[in-house]
């Protein structure tokens, strides 16, 4: 056989197997580009709200001027008119901690304006093994009701306990779950271990919305484009697959995220890949759509918060809603490790840091609640 015929037939193998491999194993999207828009930074300031908090965890608005925030050490602060006020709302006895573990989550009623009832996810101890619940309870403005659960024996973790809760629009309690440090159950449909889950208000009909999930602190709707639920997904750690990943995603229901059969730019058929994923880790805490005008120029932006990536980060949507045309890190916020984002009555873009959990450097006074506000 001549050497230009081997050539030929060298070539022709290569293309062939080229051309099955695009066939067979799904590319991962573009990574959107990094911009910076100084017209858009030079037009908000960052405000201190409060200060002297132990690792805030979530934050919801009761009213204008009265905020309830969850503690992870297990206690709900009240903060009136801007000042924190010394006694708890409530401080849980039977809150496991220790690691990522303790009172996380919490969200408002649809109808809280009258039924005054509030919703919080923490872990517990069930038989020597951690677990999440979630309860129900009446603010009474100084205490609560007694609690209800709602649901309970979610599998948990020292690490990976989720959970963010939220009510969607359609009127139905979510939750995000992790998997507690046990990558197989976020595949498994016996288990809501790794999920985002859909309930009734009363905890009943609970259904798998989203699997794949490793550990998604945050999600919410962008009512501007056909209520898109959008999450985040903390990424691999190094011990269960190569560090970074960390994700943003555009939930489908019943749709599949991918882990543990996947992470970072990798895919295969039948698993849905993130919009944009970040390594080194950011560590995406929260997630919000911004729909206010108060701050036109971020108006139908996310915002996500990042622990390990210390700020916030501001992402700009496509036209149609579906992707991520560019991304950038806020370069006003220098707060250190920052966890949830909210956005408030008035407009502004709430968050808190986090330095007081372990893995940040504490400064003077923390942690704190800050707010993004128009410039004078």
């Amino acid at each position: 056989m001549s050497k230009t015929l081997l050539i030929l037939l060298a070539l022709a193998a290569t293309f062939f197997v080229y051309t099955q491999s695009q066939k067979t194993a799904p590319q991962a999207p573009l990574q959107p580009k990094t911009v910076t828009t100084p017209d858009a930074t030079a037009s908000y300031r960052v405000e201190t709200v409060v200060s002297g908090l132990q690792v805030p965890w979530s934050i919801l608005f009761t009213g204008p001027n009265r905020m309830l925030v969850s503690e992870r050490t297990g206690s709900i602060r009240v903060i009136r008119n801007g000042t924190l006020l010394p006694e708890p709302l409530h401080t849980f006895t039977d809150t496991l901690q220790g690691g990522e573990r303790g009172l996380l989550g919490m969200t408002l009623h649809p109808d809280y304006a009258n039924n005054k009832l509030v919703y919080a996810g923490y872990t517990y101890d069930s038989n020597g093994t951690t677990h999440v619940k979630i309860v129900r309870f009446a603010d009474q403005g100084t205490s609560i009701s007694p609690m209800t659960t709602i649901m309970d024996s979610i599998p948990g973790g020292s690490n990976h306990d989720g959970i963010r809760l939220k009510f969607g629009p359609d009127g139905k309690l979510y939750a995000s779950t992790g998997e507690g440090g046990n990558k197989e159950l976020a595949q498994q449909d016996t288990t809501y271990a790794g999920k985002i889950i859909r309930m009734d208000a009363d905890g009943g009909n609970i259904e798998i919305y989203a699997k794949g999930i490793r550990n998604s602190q945050g999600f919410d709707w962008d009512t501007e484009h056909n209520n898109n639920l959008w999450a985040v997904d903390h990424g691999p750690s190094g011990y269960d697959a190569p560090p970074g990943g960390d994700e943003v995603n555009l939930i489908t229901k019943g749709g599949n995220y991918g882990w543990p059969l996947v992470s970072h730019e990798k895919n295969k058929p039948g698993l849905i890949a993130p919009k944009i994923t970040f390594t080194p880790a950011i560590a995406p805490a929260s997630i919000i759509v911004y729909n206010s005008t108060v701050l036109p120029q971020f108006q139908g932006n996310l915002f996500v918060g990042g622990l390990r990536g210390s700020g916030v980060y501001r992402f700009i949507l496509t036209k149609d809603g579906t992707g991520i045309a560019s991304w950038e890190k806020l370069n006003k916020v220098d707060v250190g490790r920052v966890r949830d984002v909210v956005q408030g009555p008035d407009g502004y873009i709430y968050f808190t840091s986090s330095n007081r959990d372990g893995r940040g450097i504490e400064r003077p006074n923390d942690d704190k609640i800050y707010r993004l506000m128009p410039t004078p």
